[in-house]
């Protein structure tokens, strides 16, 4: 795939090396660098790439230039991603979302910013997925639902159609929302359930 823009990671662990992985083999975007918040950041590279202090990002790699995607996981119920994420905004970044060519999308599906859809996830008609949210590998996301800004949905979820997951939720492996459920903001819906 022709490499047509250029990104920043915003984070260092596991899932700022899985995104790494993702948008460098299965996207228009080549990764140039990581940013990681300067109390926490340990190391000068990583693959290759230099990993920068994330107060010094905009003079490194300026907003009008680089796009940044925030890979950080669901610590404090998605509260630290969505910091970075608005911190992002604030200097003028767009931040990127990832699609693996491995999902199926529906054409009219509704996808936000800094959104991150793994390899064999069904998104059905007109489903809305807000920004910042995480969809891991092998869901269902069923017709007409939503999906609201900052949730984590876990590996071989089943939401089915007419459904509302409020914001900042976190969905467990494994778990099964009927027809017209809703849950509320801030949910932590356990594996199995």
């Amino acid at each position: 795939m022709e490499k047509t823009k250029k990104l920043i990671i915003v984070g260092a662990g596991e899932f700022g090396e899985i995104a790494y992985e993702y948008f460098t083999f299965d996207s228009e975007y080549e990764v140039v660098a990581f940013a990681v918040e300067r109390k926490y950041c340990k190391t000068e590279s990583l693959r290759d790439l230099p990993v920068i202090e994330y107060e010094e990002m905009e003079q490194k790699f300026p907003p009008s230039r680089y796009d940044v995607f925030v890979a950080v996981t669901y610590v404090q119920l998605n509260r630290a991603r969505r910091r970075l994420y608005d911190a992002c905004k604030n200097k003028g970044y767009h931040c990127a979302s990832y699609i693996s060519s491995h999902a199926f999308v529906w054409h009219n599906v509704k996808i936000g910013e800094n959104v991150f859809i793994f390899e064999d996830n069904t998104v059905q008609y007109h489903v809305c997925i807000g920004n910042n949210v995480v969809l891991w590998s092998g869901n269902h996301i069923g017709h007409r639902s939503i999906i609201e800004d900052d949730c984590w949905i876990t590996s071989h979820v089943v939401v089915s159609g007419f459904c509302k997951i409020g914001r900042s939720s976190f969905i467990g492996v494994n778990a099964t929302l009927g027809d017209n459920v809703t849950i509320p903001n801030d949910t932590v819906f356990g594996a199995g359930a």
